[in-house]
């Protein structure tokens, strides 16, 4: 294992170095398919970035008794990097902050344990099917690996993947039974219609005070419209208006976040928002434009994966490096698309490093690098229990 250990602090350290944003990893899947390759595993590149990779082999038609498929996502962030670390990354304002480095480099390593136990995954006529996707961060990776057929040819029974967390203790395996992460939608509207001059606003159309005005009703939407048991979140996080100090614009452009916990609610909160527009605008005598935009639904683990993941960890780590979170994150992760076509179990793995940052997308973001063998090791013990059990 200290052997695997190095490699795999080589390969990240490489993907690290190396890094592309969304639908951009051309080199990073040559890379990962050259390492696959080189154990014999085969694989199957996607139409733009990102690559499918199966063990033991599958032929078209062939019958399978169980498909088991982890995923890891393979995108950078465009960050400038500041960790001052000698495999700092070489790419102008790209970073891997968010660890998708290591999930990648976790997920070979499952990969070269699995190509070891070839014979008896053979034996048991089940397939491993690991999932390198592109694109999570602006997400839509998802559903473009899953339209390209990852969960078809041989369909997927269950489905697992994990994430770096720094605010856990290193190597500690943190687990939420049911909904783990929030869904994401987007927003974007202008208000339009207004203008005049900066020293007469009782003659001017004020879009920027109809804006904030309208802010502060969206962040009481919460409190009033929505029952305090269904958490949820409204966020404008950008404003772009106005060009003078004197005068009024003619429009305004508000862009915002929406994060839910119940796919019911989820499906009102266009209408809730809308409502609230519709009526300071007219308050004002002004127009609007309004787009709403469903990103990706709640990460909703499946209780009975959830179990058989936590039997798995307890082979590879101690007891006491096993937490079972209470609260979910209003968070999002695009891993929840998988999971609405097929069961499956979404997990965190401690990574805390003294001296880098605690927050995940942050300039001097990085990890403790023997996290890469324990989720190696997690990875392909689950896939193997999974394999001993029946459907």
């Amino acid at each position: 294992m200290e052997n695997l250990q190095k490699k795999l602090v080589s390969i990240r350290r490489q993907i690290h170095q190396n890094p592309e944003l969304g639908n951009q990893e051309i080199k990073t899947t040559k890379y990962i398919n050259s390492i696959l390759k080189s154990y014999g595993i085969q694989t199957r590149i996607l139409k733009q970035s990102g690559l499918i990779a199966h063990i033991p082999s599958y032929t078209q038609g062939q019958k399978v008794r169980k498909v088991v498929a982890f995923r890891a996502d393979i995108d950078a962030l465009p960050i400038e990097e500041k960790t001052k670390k000698h495999y700092q990354s070489k790419n102008k304002g790209v970073m891997h902050a968010c660890g998708h480095d290591a999930h990648t480099a976790m997920l070979i390593g499952a990969a070269i344990l699995l190509k070891q136990n070839e014979a008896e995954l053979k034996k048991s006529g089940c397939i491993v099917k690991l999932i390198f996707q592109p694109n999570e961060e602006q997400i839509g990776g998802a559903l473009d690996v899953i339209k390209a057929g990852a969960l078809k040819n041989p369909p997927v029974d269950c489905i697992f993947g994990l994430h770096v967390h720094p605010e856990i203790p290193t190597n500690t395996i943190g687990f939420k039974y049911g909904q783990m992460m929030a869904s994401s939608d987007k927003f974007e509207l202008k208000i339009y219609g207004g203008g005049g001059h900066g020293a007469y606003p009782y003659l001017a159309k004020d879009v920027i005070f109809t804006a904030s005005e309208l802010i502060v009703s969206l962040k009481s939407l919460v409190q009033r419209k929505i029952h305090p048991a269904t958490p949820a979140v409204v966020s404008v996080c950008m404003v772009h208006g106005g060009a003078r100090p004197n005068i009024f614009p003619e429009s305004i452009e508000l862009t915002g976040t929406v994060r839910t916990l119940d796919e019911i609610q989820r499906r009102k909160m266009p209408k809730l928002i809308e409502e609230i527009i519709k009526q300071k605008t007219a308050e004002h005598k002004l127009k609007y434009g309004f787009k709403y935009f469903n990103l990706c639904p709640v990460v909703d683990n499946d209780n009975k994966y959830v179990d058989n993941c936590i039997e798995s960890a307890k082979k590879v780590v101690k007891r006491n490096k096993i937490v079972i979170s209470k609260k979910p994150t209003m968070g999002s992760e695009d891993f929840s698309e998988y999971l609405q076509f097929v069961p499956g179990c979404f997990m965190r793995i401690g990574t805390q490093l003294k001296g880098a940052a605690t927050a995940l997308h942050h300039a001097e973001f990085d990890i403790d690098e023997s996290i890469l063998i324990t989720g190696a090791k997690l990875f392909a013990q689950i896939a193997e229990d999974q394999m001993s059990q029946n459907q």
